[in-house]
């Protein structure tokens, strides 16, 4: 099944939702519209219970995505106003990313740039292929980096190399990203979608169930202490053991077989 629009392509394959940034042209830098559209990918990924990861990754060989389209720049970002708006369009598509209670995962190739590396940071699992190149050149365009990306970057990197990336605008590449922890793994390139298909699989074979709640608790896990919500983490943590799939999953263990998931 395809769900197509002109710049963003979404297709479910068996247990894997894939949404790719399809703007090669302009090695997928995103526009107004993609931003658009990735809430409403991620909103159906997210309803489908026959989804059980998604991927995202950009179109062709040059890319995961380049960052923000800058044609728009002039229209679109002429002033703090029409900034804003735009902002508020690509922070929506950030936080359906980010708020998505599936594992999420960016298979990188090329380069990820800006707002590309900030589509990135919203994944839970990055894998990198060994051409890929990472970096935020805002200090070069004399903009400001977002807030909610900052934090993220800074999440994953620490402070003093969120202040590097931003302070020499620089690029990257995969080993360096691995290294500070933009990504997870770099592999070849040739092997860059095989290697992703395996760790879905790994993942879709585990109690959805589990890994869903494990995703959420990590997720508190990263908020202010006094803005963690401990009693949804009560919530999944009893769900999980009153699930069949905790007891087909004792079951299967001791019976030495695949243990058969239901998702509840």
């Amino acid at each position: 099944m395809k769900l197509n629009t002109d710049k963003m392509l979404a297709e479910k394959d068996g247990g894997i939702g894939w949404m790719t940034f399809n703007n090669p042209a302009r090695r997928n830098a995103t526009s107004l519209e993609m931003w658009e559209a990735v809430a409403t990918i991620m909103a159906d990924f997210a309803a489908d219970d026959s989804i059980r990861v998604v991927v995202m990754k950009g179109a062709g060989d040059k890319a995961f995505v380049a960052g923000a389209d800058i044609s728009q720049f002039k229209e679109a970002r002429a002033n703090a106003t029409a900034s804003e708006a735009y902002a508020k369009v690509s922070e929506q598509a950030r936080t359906a990313m980010e708020s998505l209670d599936k594992p999420l995962i960016a298979m990188i190739r090329g380069y990820a740039m800006g707002g590309g590396l900030a589509v990135a940071m919203r994944a839970d699992i990055r894998i990198a292929a060994a051409d890929a190149q990472f970096g935020i050149p805002a200090a070069r365009l004399g903009i400001a980096y977002a807030f909610d990306s900052l934090k993220k970057l800074v999440e994953l990197v620490g402070p003093s190399r969120a202040k590097e990336i931003l302070m020499t605008a620089r690029r990257y590449n995969a080993e360096e990203a691995v290294q500070m922890g933009l990504a997870n793994k770099v592999v070849p390139v040739d092997r860059l979608e095989a290697e992703v298909r395996e760790l879905c699989a790994t993942i879709i074979d585990n109690a959805p169930i589990s890994v869903m709640a494990n995703k959420a608790i990590i997720n508190q896990t990263l908020l202010d202490p006094d803005k963690r919500d401990m009693a949804l983490v009560k919530r999944l943590t009893d769900k999980c053991f009153d699930s069949e799939d905790y007891t087909e999953g004792r079951t299967a263990f001791m019976e030495k077989r695949k243990p058969v998931w239901k998702g509840r």
